[in-house]
């Protein structure tokens, strides 16, 4: 197996984890939470927030050591073709939608389930906080669609 080869794997099995894992958080997340039962969305939080450590930080970080490996492994100038270009645009533009909003509102959401997931009942401002990460969430995730057809295609 190539050098190449090793990156454009560990790149493509980045992309499947980070894609991958928040398409089927955003999905078990919004049943746990349409339960209206403090028990179950406390525990789909902690696993929001443990999948995101387990699946999405490494899919980030094999993405990106993937893409600029296999990048110059393949002699690309920085920053590469068009295609490229805009893949790499794409990926920071979700990049800052997760830290700059998805991120924060995590970490509310998490603080208020530990407090309700005994049996409290579930404050407004949880269920308020939910949809705002469920659109800022679908928000980001598609410049990282984006981003995947320009790989696959590479048009222009």
């Amino acid at each position: 197996m190539t050098t190449f080869a090793i990156y454009k794997f560990a790149h493509v099995l980045g992309i499947i984890l980070l894609l991958g894992n928040i398409t089927v958080t955003a999905v078990w997340k919004v049943f746990a939470d349409r339960t209206r039962d403090a028990s179950i969305i406390g525990f789909g939080q902690r696993m929001v927030t443990g999948t995101d450590f387990g699946l999405t930080v490494p899919g980030i970080v094999l993405t990106i050591i993937g893409g600029y490996g296999a990048m110059y492994e393949a002699r690309y100038d920085f920053p590469g073709p068009a295609w490229l270009l805009w893949s790499q645009i794409c990926f920071v533009a979700a990049g800052v939608i997760w830290l700059g909003l998805l991120i924060p509102i995590q970490v509310r959401q998490a603080r208020m389930a530990r407090a309700f997931e005994h049996g409290a009942p579930v404050p407004e401002g949880y269920r308020a906080l939910a949809r705002q990460w469920l659109v800022w969430g679908l928000i980001a995730t598609v410049p990282l669609v984006a981003a995947l057809y320009f790989m696959l295609d590479k048009p222009g």
